[in-house]
């Protein structure tokens, strides 16, 4: 049975088949689109340092043949034959992409995949849809890299500058003129490789048919043609990181005072005149109500401080509004915000979220819950879920608690500052301090990061993937920073990375802190590496 792997994970190629006479299936289309797919053969520095090892159109093999391009076939829209053992030791790492040839987004594509066939049998797949990506012009898919045995990873990163940026990223040039293209070659005879034990023999999938035929040559049974999907042409959903805090208002009766605008006040606004109102002109009359009711200030927006309430019993001093009014007013800025969503900001620093959208439960970090309305249950995970191994390492029991029922429930945590992060299909890594709570539908895993000198001897991080929302927590407006070969940062100050991004502990062992100028004072950073389009975030806070 083939293995499904997501962006950023890697295996043994050992581990996955014995046959080193692999195929290598690419499928990727998209309405109105036409796709360049290629492979390149890079050295050890990652560098495409023989042009005859670009596989393409105009290019189908390498000198020796380890590398081969067989065209379209078995469902595919186009097909390679990779025999490792004959592969140069020059070659280091085999980068398969796929180009748009024209204008176009990847984020138009529909669903695809890469995979990998060892005898006529798939062992392992990486699909992917148009959701993961955004204006790139350039894919790479998946690689083969040395590293002390033959691995495979799903790589699913892209650049915006198409085939141009990709050549010029493994240090090749675009030429000015391009070559006829070469006849079609006929797809190379089966031949198992030679070793002791006899691997499985090189065999391409067969092309679909519909009644599914048994397999010959031990060959699987082609994959049938995936349905037709809408194409994903808008990125995956987040709400910002950095919270969009509301400009401090002017005094009352300035030049430059905003009101909050209809229907919700922002939070933190004081009251003002209504939009287009100049400052000290009274409001337009509102209809009169009956004798003896003060009139409700229009929705969304408080009677102005100062001003006579329209409709309000005649007598009360100018500048000082009735009781009711003024109440009324006053708390109208704090109203509850209700959008329509299932999670939804109050504030920088408290998040509802409503149980009768979506379904599924929530999971929340225990003691979070500073309010519910409605029938709401909560059931807790004890240590033994995930918290006795967060727990023990970091001195902190990590204890969650399970949200069901019909409902709202309205989260917080030491006036942090939270932000919703939406996942339609992708993965994020978040800080196990830094999760305040997710939906019960996304999948998620602790990971590890070991290193001396943290503290506690590890950085825990969970990593989330599928689709849901999850609220992470920071102290202070967080920032988001694109991942580069020289990208490190302070373990404490780490929120959360892209899935796909490595990340290595650098520790600088040091007496004391500052012990000499020029010393940065910390003792240990985690320095991030990953192809363009990973990011990290960071908060400004360190204990």
């Amino acid at each position: 049975m083939a293995r499904e792997f997501q962006r950023g994970h890697k295996a043994k190629l050992s581990d996955l088949t014995p046959g080193t006479d692999l195929y290598v299936g690419v499928q990727i289309a998209a309405p109105g689109l036409t796709f360049d797919i290629s492979c390149f053969g890079l050295d050890a520095n990652e560098q495409l340092s023989d042009d005859r090892y670009f596989i393409f159109f105009n290019q189908p093999k390498s000198p020796e043949e380890s590398i081969q391009l067989l065209g379209a076939q078995s469902g595919d829209t186009e097909s390679f034959r990779v025999t490792l053992d004959r592969i140069p030791a020059a070659i280091q790492k085999l980068s398969f992409t796929a180009t748009i040839d024209g204008p176009g987004q990847m984020s138009q594509v529909g669903p695809g995949y890469i995979r990998i066939v060892a005898g006529g049998e798939e062992v392992v797949r990486y699909a992917f849809t148009g959701s993961e990506f955004t204006t790139e012009r350039a894919v790479m898919l998946g690689d083969f890299y040395l590293k002390d045995v033959w691995r495979f990873a799903a790589v699913g990163q892209g650049f915006d500058g198409g085939l141009e940026a990709l050549l010029k990223n493994f240090g090749g040039e675009v030429a000015e003129e391009e070559e006829a293209p070469a006849a079609p070659q006929a797809a190379p005879g089966f031949a198992p490789p030679a070793q002791a034990t006899a691997p499985p023999a090189f065999a391409a999938p067969p092309a679909p048919q519909a009644p599914q035929p048994a397999p010959s040559f031990g060959a699987p049974p082609a994959p049938a043609p995936a349905p037709q999907q809408p194409m994903h042409a808008a990125p995956t959903i987040a709400a910002p990181l950095t919270p969009q805090a509301p400009p401090a208002p002017a005094p009352y009766g300035q030049p430059g005072h905003q009101p909050p605008q209809p229907p919700q006040p922002q939070f933190g606004q004081v009251p003002g005149q209504i939009p287009g109102q100049h400052p000290g002109q009274p409001a337009p009359p509102a209809p009169t109500p009956p004798y003896g009711q003060p009139a409700p200030a229009p929705y969304g927006q408080p009677a102005p401080f100062g001003q006579q309430p329209p409709g309000a019993p005649q007598g009360v001093p100018q500048g000082l509004p009735a009781a009711g009014a003024g109440l009324h007013a006053a708390l109208q800025l704090y109203k509850e915000t209700a959008t329509g969503q299932r999670w939804t900001p109050q504030n920088q620093q408290l998040m509802r979220v409503d149980l009768t959208m979506g379904g599924a439960g929530v999971l929340a970090r225990q003691g979070s819950m500073v309010m519910y309305q409605g029938k709401v249950d909560f059931g807790y995970k004890g240590a033994g879920f995930v918290g006795r191994v967060v727990g023990n390492a970091t001195g902190q029991e990590m204890q969650l608690m399970r949200c069901t029922g019909r409902g709202q429930v309205f989260l917080a945590e030491e006036g942090s500052y939270l932000h919703p992060i939406e996942l339609q299909g992708d993965a994020i890594c978040v800080s196990a301090e830094s999760v305040l709570a997710f939906d019960e539908s996304l999948q998620y895993e602790v990971r590890r990061v070991e290193g001396h000198g943290i503290p506690g001897g590890a950085l825990f991080a969970m990593q989330f993937q599928g689709t849901g929302t999850v609220v992470i927590k920071t102290h202070g407006t967080p920032v988001v920073l694109p991942v580069t070969p020289t990208t490190f940062a302070d373990c404490n100050a780490v929120v959360a990375w892209s899935a796909a991004s490595q990340v290595i502990v650098s520790s600088q062992v040091r007496l004391r802190r500052n012990a000499y100028p020029g010393h940065s004072g910390e003792t240990v950073n985690l320095q991030f590496r990953g192809a363009p389009g990973n990011f990290i975030v960071v908060q400004p806070y360190e204990v």
